[in-house]
């Protein structure tokens, strides 16, 4: 990025405002001129979930952008109104693509939201409990296996429902107890080789991400995505020194950590020598994506040619020619487009191409289905009362629907919707597109 005596910035001295944040940290993240595409049209505003629901102008994408650009020009002081109005940005980037304008919001909002974490008030940023699970917990697939070990255990002897009614995990701190809520019945472990060779003439050699979460809450989904790939030609490298794609940590304030875990993925994916590296989470995908943009610049050319081989498993079979599978599944399915996915990636066609595919599947059309389900990554933890109004939102929708089974290709997507529907006694199956496709291949029902 550009520094900032490089940008067309209008010195103001002294400044109206105490700004709450670093103003030199930020210039030398956002060039100014992202400011100025905004013509403040207001085109957005519908598309924001923030909006929608509250229809307050400063929870929409111009209000934010007026008030970011309000601090860095020094009329402004990110005080608690401010401040508020800017964490309960989802970061969805629905915004991106209605703008007639092309202004690229999440590399306004992204920066703004590390520096305030970074200088957060006593009492206002992340708490205790918050920081251990974001920074120490969910990044490390290790740790959450091992955390989730009591919760494997009572499900295993068919306790977990009575827990649930007998009050207890109310005892629990609010971020504990949302994250207990959001666990799906956990599935063995994928243990997947680190090589499995292609079925049938091999068309590509391709790299797969596994994640943190994802191979930890739905590692069935892992599988399903490897044996996909198998079927349609691709020899499948499972890179041991792979880690969390940084997500989590960059989106939650700890840019440095981000970054290291950017390092290490870069260096464990031989990825000159690979096709494509296949992402299952859309999450994962976008942040893979921006590794040519929010590494040093010295690293910049490197993450740049690492994230061009990065494809959601949609994106990538899509392109690759899907081979058509033989069985049948019955079923009506809707599809919810992961934020991450129809907008920061802009993957909108290829999972439908992939559900069309299926004999015997209805597809049917979703509602409002690119408007945020309010999982955002890990915002169902730090903003929970706005998550569980859009989560509420989206559940709507899809029972009007009639479908039995809804398609997301993201893991926060799926715990979320998943756990609205069991909050609500409705008998809905959430999986992802490839699990469907799996299905179809291998003759399961």
């Amino acid at each position: 990025m550009e520094k900032a005596e490089h940008m067309n910035v209008r010195p103001i001295d002294p400044p109206v405002a105490e700004p709450g944040v670093d103003l030199a940290w930020l210039a030398d993240r956002i060039a100014y001129p992202l400011f100025q595409q905004c013509i403040h049209c207001g085109l957005c505003t519908a598309s924001c979930p923030t909006y929608v629901e509250t229809g307050d102008e400063n929870n929409g994408p111009r209000g934010r952008i007026y008030l970011m650009r309000s601090v860095v020009d020094g009329r402004l002081g990110v005080g608690p109104e401010v401040r508020k109005h800017l964490e309960l940005c989802l970061d969805c980037r629905a915004c991106e693509t209605a703008c007639p304008s092309g202004v690229q919001y999440g590399k306004l909002i992204e920066p703004f939201k590390i520096e305030m974490v970074r200088d957060a008030p006593a009492g206002k940023g992340l708490s205790l409990i918050q920081k251990v699970v974001l920074h120490h917990l969910f990044p490390y697939a290790g740790r959450v296996r091992a955390a989730l070990l009591p919760v494997r255990g009572l499900q295993k002897l068919g306790l977990m429902k009575l827990v649930e009614r007998s009050g207890l995990l109310k005892l629990l701190p609010p971020t504990l107890r949302n994250m207990a809520a959001m666990v799906p019945t956990l599935q063995p472990a994928s243990n997947l080789p680190e090589i499995l060779p292609a079925i049938g003439p091999k068309r590509a050699r391709v790299g797969l991400f596994l994640g943190c979460v994802t191979d930890v809450m739905t590692p069935q989904t892992t599988g399903a995505t490897a044996r996909v790939l198998r079927r349609n030609g691709c020899e499948v490298v499972v890179a041991r020194g792979q880690a969390c794609c940084g997500a989590i940590h960059y989106h939650s304030g700890a840019e440095a950590p981000a970054l290291e875990l950017a390092r290490q993925n870069m260096n464990a994916f031989d990825f000159e020598n690979l096709d494509a590296i296949v992402v299952n989470a859309a999450g994962c995908g976008a942040m893979f994506k921006d590794y040519g943009h929010i590494l040093p610049p010295e690293e910049r050319e490197r993450g740049a040619r690492f994230a061009a081989k990065v494809k959601d498993v949609s994106e990538f079979l899509a392109a690759l020619g899907p081979i058509p599978p033989a069985h049948a599944v019955p079923m009506k399915v809707t599809y919810h487009d992961a934020c991450h996915l129809c907008h920061a990636q802009q993957i909108r066609s290829q999972p439908r191409q992939l559900l069309a595919m299926i004999p015997g599947l209805e597809l049917v059309p979703l509602a409002e289905g690119e408007l945020c389900c309010g999982a955002a990554g890990t915002y169902n933890l730090t903003e929970p009362e706005m998550s569980q109004r859009l989560g509420r939102r989206k559940l709507a929708n899809i029972e009007a629907t009639g479908a039995t089974i809804v398609a997301s290709g993201n893991i926060g997507c799926t715990l979320q919707i998943a756990r609205q529907a069991r909050e609500k006694g409705l008998p809905i199956e959430v999986v992802h597109p490839v699990d469907l496709l799996d299905r179809a291949y291998e003759g399961e029902s």
